[in-house]
């Protein structure tokens, strides 16, 4: 009987505990057949994140009491077509960026384990906000993928991200400090970040690469959605050296926003890139609309993006896309995505692995399943 109550007394504390915790494990895996087709070279392969990124991850919260709660997020980007896992960067420079191939001419070193490239981030949060830190999407990216149809997947991801001046931050900032408004705004969120690119303060010319600060302030309400944002990095290319030349900041200001109609969602973004350095400047400039249709079980998505250099010939790259998706479960569905770019000005953005000569056009197709659990 003793030997009953004790067990019955575990099992209540334990319940107790799970009431206040709970850790999640998650994921997509997304194949995709991928065709490219340009001037110079055509490429078929089986590649992966055509509709959604593939990925791994655990997350879990504690309830500490008093409205207060501490989580943690784990999240690893994967290859799955041939499952190895994704490249990271750990310090918002292009010194940081890992490889995912690492043979050495004998092929011994094999490839690149898991990281958890996507988000690696521990929280406090409260009806204050939320304080997040490591690594995690910087604000000026939010803009780019909520607002895209093709939500920065596959041959459709909209040119504003492709011809993006943003750097290693322009989607993910390491070693990153975030604050995030509370949900109880009436529509109103907004997010802050400062992320350190951890160089020694010796007052040399990268003492201040990687490091920045971005900021997102949105509204979202019954069918409107819209969002503004604002960062700046600082950056020392590789020939700075001692005089400081080549250093300088990257500013990106963009803007989104949608309105649901219920027989279609439309939506549209700016993006503006200026890179600032000793002896020039240089500008990128984009926008994109598109729009979601559902129909029946699946949903048509479109959209229509551009990216122009500020530079020489003033390249520029306009891109069509155009897909649907079939959800055969909540969780499984089958998509199809046909994009094709003009270059113009010099460019030669090309799609689906393949290449293409400046001025000419390009053309990707995919064919793809995602899964999610």
């Amino acid at each position: 009987m003793k030997k009953s109550l004790v067990a019955l007394a575990v099992l209540a504390a334990a319940g107790a505990a799970s009431a206040q915790s709970s850790v999640t494990l998650f994921g997509i895996v997304d194949a995709t057949l991928q065709i490219g087709r340009g001037s110079i070279t055509d490429r078929m392969q089986l590649t992966h994140s055509g509709y959604n990124s593939s990925r791994l991850g655990f997350r879990g919260t504690e309830d500490l009491g008093g409205g207060m709660s501490a989580s943690f997020w784990l999240e690893a980007g994967m290859e799955n077509d041939n499952g190895q896992g994704q490249a990271t960067n750990i310090n918002n420079q292009v010194s940081g960026t890992g490889t995912a191939a690492a043979f050495t001419a004998g092929g011994g070193n094999g490839r690149q384990g898991l990281t958890f490239n996507r988000r690696s981030t521990v929280s406090l949060a409260g009806g204050w906000g939320e304080v997040r830190l490591g690594r995690d999407y910087s604000p000026q990216f939010w803009n780019l993928t909520t607002f895209d149809p093709f939500g920065t997947n596959g041959v459709g991801t909209t040119q504003t991200l492709v011809g993006s001046l943003g750097g290693p931050t322009n989607v993910r900032a390491s070693n990153s400090i975030g604050y995030f408004l509370p949900g109880n705004l009436g529509g109103f969120y907004g997010q802050v970040q400062l992320y350190l690119g951890e160089n020694a303060e010796d007052g040399g010319a990268a003492e201040d690469d990687g490091r920045g600060v971005g900021l997102r302030l949105g509204y979202a309400a019954g069918p409107l959605n819209v969002a503004f944002a604002i960062a700046r990095t600082d950056f020392a290319s590789a020939a700075a050296g001692a005089t400081g030349v080549g250093t300088g900041e990257i500013t990106t200001v963009n803007l989104g926003g949608q309105w649901d109609f219920g027989f279609a969602k439309l939506m549209a973004h700016y993006n503006r890139d200026t890179v600032d350095f000793l002896g020039g400047e240089v500008d990128s400039d984009g926008f994109l609309v598109g729009a979601l249709v559902p129909v029946g079980a699946g949903e048509i998505r479109v959209s229509y993006s551009q990216t122009e250099l500020d530079a020489l010939a003033e390249p520029r790259t306009r891109k069509l896309a155009l897909g649907y998706v079939h959800n055969l479960s909540k969780r499984t569905a089958l998509y199809t995505t046909v994009a094709r770019v003009r270059n113009n000005g010099g460019a030669a953005v090309a799609l689906g692995g393949s290449t293409t000569a400046a001025n000419t056009n390009s053309t990707g197709f995919d064919f793809g399943v995602r899964h999610s659990f």
